[in-house]
């Protein structure tokens, strides 16, 4: 699409509204020809794809991007295969546009059904990990939406070369013209166009850092849907089994600690503390992880630094854990009410008991048990890819799939009804 001339964002937001009408009658069979033909033509251009991600690697490390960030960003093998496996994924799912949500008929004869629609025109708005260009896309547009892709400037080398990819692929078996659209300049003023587009723009997701995120709310004119940090909790109950606490809090804490799902801070019950935690320090030490605890944690790990108040804020996205020794289960749930993020928190015990009061009283997007937090996730879940999390409670929350982009409307049939 690179011969087409460049839109402004108004432009861009009146086109994807033109294409959004399109989109809204593609069969279910059409949109999977144009999903399949994008996966090919991502395929056809892996090694241009990765040279164009090598460019942004190498500018991310000269400008100082952290590890972690640079993690985000890379675009390796593994990562390329699991996009276009996700491409796949979203094939074999349901349709989730004209959907019946119910029906019924009023005593006047009127036939009222309640039937699921694309919400129209989709801004995503991200920062860093390219593979966001394919995954919004593919989702937006398997739900009938049209997107408008607007990726941070460490990844504008990456992101247009998959944004090509998939618009001309796609364009093979008939993809709407400005159904999928990526912003090309990097400005920031761009940003601030996009979420304005009253009338134009039905809905802004917003996926990176707070910073980013707070901007976008701050300026926007229409809705978003958001997270602002993934500020995640696991807490080791009385009841818990230790061994298997320890796999799971290594797992969660370092599997991949630069992302939202990581665990940021440890809440263990003061009856497991001297046993538990030297056996997780031991584990965690040795691959590099910094300890930041409490009182009580530092005593039962000599190795780890004093926690100061702002640490059980923090969303490290790093090799740091923080550590509190807490009375009792509610103690434990008061923290994560006033520290967390509404993002994903577990417990860790065997008393079903204690499960179940976890599960009720504590308010976030996803609450697990006996499980590593780091499978909040769209893919991990069953919804293909993902379009984002969501810690709001309206219209969305948790991962974010099809159905999640789609919203209702009344079809009402009648036979000459008036209103008395």
């Amino acid at each position: 699409m690179s011969s087409k001339k460049t839109l402004s964002i108004r432009e861009m937001g009146e086109a994807a509204s033109a294409a959004s009408r399109r989109l809204a009658v593609l069969s279910s069979r059409r949109k999977n020809n144009i999903l399949e033909a994008m996966a090919e033509e991502l395929e056809a251009r892996r090694s241009e794809i990765q040279a164009a991600n090598k460019l942004d690697l190498e500018a991310g490390a000269k400008a100082g991007l952290s590890k972690a960030m640079l993690d985000r960003l890379a675009l390796t093998d593994a990562r390329f295969d699991s996009m276009v496996k996700g491409i796949y994924d979203v094939i074999a799912l349901k349709d989730p546009v004209g959907r019946s949500l119910g029906g019924w008929v009023r005593p006047n004869g009127l036939e009222i059904e309640k039937v699921s629609v694309p919400i129209g025109v989709i801004g995503i708005i991200f920062e860093s990990r390219p593979n966001v260009t394919v995954d919004a896309a593919v989702l937006c547009f398997k739900s009938s939406n049209a997107v408008i892709l607007r990726g941070g400037k460490e990844a504008i080398h990456s992101n247009r070369a998959l944004a090509a990819a998939i618009q001309e692929g796609g364009e093979k078996k008939g993809l709407p013209a400005n159904a999928i659209q990526l912003v090309q300049t990097i400005q920031r003023e761009a940003v601030r166009e996009l979420v304005q587009l009253e009338g134009l723009v039905d809905l802004v997701i917003p996926r990176g850092g707070e910073g980013l995120i707070r901007a976008v709310v701050e300026q926007a004119r229409v809705p978003v849907i958001k997270h602002y940090k993934g500020v995640c909790h696991i807490y080791v109950d009385k009841d818990a089994d230790l061994n298997r606490a320890v796999d799971i809090v290594d797992n969660a804490k370092t599997q991949r600690p630069g992302v939202c799902n990581a665990i940021e801070t440890l809440l263990v019950h003061k009856d497991v503390a001297e046993a538990f935690l030297p056996m997780l320090a031991n584990r965690l030490i040795a691959k590099g992880v910094e300890l930041r605890g409490d009182s009580e944690s530092c005593h039962q790990i000599p190795e780890a630094k004093a926690a100061t108040e702002a640490d059980w804020d923090e969303e490290y996205l790093d090799l740091i854990l923080a550590l509190r020794v807490v009375e009792d289960q509610e103690a434990a749930m008061d923290h994560i009410h006033r520290h967390g993020s509404k993002h994903s928190d577990a417990i860790l015990s065997e008393n079903e008991s204690a499960q179940k009061l976890f599960l009720q009283q504590v308010d976030s997007s996803t609450v697990y048990v006996n499980a590593s937090t780091r499978f909040t996730d769209g893919q991990e879940f069953g919804l293909g890819a993902e379009i984002g999390i969501s810690t709001d409670k309206l219209h969305a929350r948790g991962p974010m799939g099809l159905e999640e982009l789609t919203t209702y409307k009344y079809q009402i049939t009648g036979n000459g009804q008036i209103r008395p």
